[in-house]
């Protein structure tokens, strides 16, 4: 352990040159209590060091991204191997192909596959291809959503919309998910304009009997592009994604997130139909679909080939569900014992679990959440959501079942002595998406 207090050193320099001291959102220090720590200086399997030494046990995985640990060590052993060659080059890598037709080998509705870096870049991609390809404007996107992009066609639809000009969010809408009339709705009125329709096929909800199979068949109807965004759902509810796992194909799928444990890597993968429109070879007006530089990096396409295959050959994603099933079972029971049961809500699929605190009318609490998070970082575990990841073993999630029941008993107290507030050391924890700070 340092004498020195590091952490906030190392913090007070990154707010001194990053705007929000961080270059991610869900990574600020609005999104965590005060004790949390500010900095990380490594990972290893689900636990994490800061600055000064201290463990934790990391349940949010680097935002959904280490399925198989951090810093797994057969992935950095593919890694430094392809480092070693060299790691970007004035014409296409071997390796390049390599993934492409691994993924469409593995995803239904991949023909072909176009890779960049961040799940951004591959959703805003199919946006742009599904204009080329109708030659209409308009995209429709789903309200349930918590986050497709970070170009403006999505973030104009948010609260966070300062910056995005008046005409782009005239260019999207938005429909409710399960509810096919909604988008019938927008067919209806709007479908002589309506490029695509973008959205998560399964996020904690489960789709209704037969909904994404009314949604394709409305995108074909009306002349639209279903582009299914699996960057989360990606290689964690089944090997192909959500639409393997659900059984209904999109025209176009973005991924992301887990696809190479961490190395940043994103996949556009879609009909050839569709897909080609970005290519050299026809005759047509071009698509200048995907441009980037780092977008063919080896290192990072290794990593990829590499994760997958690990994925496929180890029945991983049965490892996945059984962790998640677990974690819950493990929070519910804690909050049970603690008589704090009311206050807890756990859902979604065991892939990918949803946990929240509400009040008494049973609303998403913000104070519950701060305090929640400070009792558990106080016991060394991090968990503001829960990403079920390889590392996660029974004597891991016994830990978490022990820490959250003494949690929870803390926090049934505060209720009952009527000093919620009280009991937090520093700000509430605040929602990502809002006007103001």
């Amino acid at each position: 352990m340092s004498e020195r207090n590091l952490n906030q050193e190392y913090a007070k320099r990154a707010k001194k040159y990053i705007p929000g001291g961080a270059h991610t959102y869900s990574k600020g220090d609005d999104q965590f209590s005060l004790n949390t720590p500010p900095v990380i200086s490594r990972g290893k399997g689900c636990e994490l060091w800061d600055a000064d030494g201290n463990q934790y046990t990391d349940f949010a995985m680097s935002l959904g991204t280490t399925l198989l640990g951090h810093a797994y060590e057969p992935v950095l052993t593919s890694v430094r191997s392809e480092i070693e060659k060299g790691v970007n080059f004035v014409r296409p890598s071997i390796i390049e192909g390599e993934l492409a037709e691994l993924l469409c080998d593995i995803i239904p509705c991949a023909e072909m596959v176009k890779l960049a870096k961040h799940g951004s870049d591959v959703t805003t991609a199919a946006v742009k291809l599904a204009r080329a390809y109708t030659g209409k404007e308009k995209v429709v996107r789903c309200s349930a959503d918590p986050f497709n992009s970070v170009h403006d066609w999505f973030i104009g639809s948010t609260v966070v919309d300062r910056g995005v000009p008046s005409a782009v969010k005239a260019l999207t809408l938005q429909f409710e998910y399960n509810n096919i009339a909604s988008l019938e709705q927008l067919f209806v009125e709007q479908g002589d304009e309506i490029a695509c329709v973008l959205f998560e096929p399964v996020s904690f909800i489960p789709p209704k009997e037969g909904f994404l199979e009314q949604v394709k068949t409305l995108c074909e109807k009306y002349n639209a592009v279903l582009i299914f965004d699996e960057v989360v759902s990606g290689f964690r509810f089944s090997l192909g994604g959500a639409q393997e796992y659900c059984g209904v194909s999109p025209h176009l799928a973005a991924f992301g997130k887990a696809m190479a444990n961490g190395f940043s890597v994103s996949a556009l993968a879609g009909k050839k139909e569709i897909m080609a429109l970005g290519g050299i070879e026809h005759d047509s007006e071009r698509v200048f679909l995907l441009s980037t530089t780092h977008g063919g990096e080896t290192h990072a396409i290794a990593a990829a080939i590499k994760t997958i295959s690990l994925i496929r050959d180890n029945d991983y994603i049965a490892d996945f569900w059984s962790a998640g099933s677990n974690i819950k079972s493990a929070l519910q029971n804690a909050a049970e014992q603690a008589g704090f049961a009311k206050h807890v809500s756990i859902g979604g699929y065991d892939c990918k679990p949803a946990f929240g605190l509400v009040d008494e009318q049973g609303q998403s609490c913000m104070v519950l959440r701060t305090l929640f998070l400070q009792e558990m970082a106080a016991r060394k575990i991090l968990i503001p959501y829960i990403v079920p990841s390889l590392p996660h073993s029974k004597e891991v999630v016994g830990r978490l079942g022990a820490a959250a029941k003494e949690t929870f008993e803390i926090m049934a107290d505060a209720i009952k002595q009527g000093n919620l507030a009280e009991k937090i050391n520093g700000p509430i924890v605040k929602p990502v998406f809002r006007k103001y700070n």
